[in-house]
């Protein structure tokens, strides 16, 4: 398994970009969705999550709202903003160009 450590720089915002793109998620649900479509290959800390969900906040590309969760208690729910679809878009593309790149000297070396 995978630790938080593990991930490529910046793999972790990515993550978290795509986990709310399609609609919002408090903090223990984006780790555990992570957690479930990975197969449970990568698991995410509160320690790495939280930081990373502040930073993305205060860079604007993803706003939270406190409400009810589904077990009632209040959370703060994450959207993506605007600017986060925009970023979502060119951190895919990054990772797309790495992977591919990667993939290369793998495959060649």
């Amino acid at each position: 398994m995978s630790k938080p450590s593990d991930l490529i720089q910046g793999t972790l915002d990515l993550l978290i970009l795509k986990t709310i793109s399609l609609e919002p998620k408090h903090g223990w649900a984006i780790a555990k969705r992570i957690e479930q479509v990975s197969n449970e290959a990568l698991q995410i800390t509160q320690g790495a999550l939280y930081p990373a969900l502040h930073r993305l906040e205060q860079q604007g590309w993803i706003r939270g709202e406190w409400r009810a969760s589904e077990t009632r208690r209040e959370a703060k729910f994450y959207a993506l903003t605007r600017a986060g679809r925009v970023q979502l878009d060119k951190e895919l593309a990054q990772w797309e160009r790495l992977s591919s790149a990667v993939a290369l000297v793998i495959k060649t070396a």
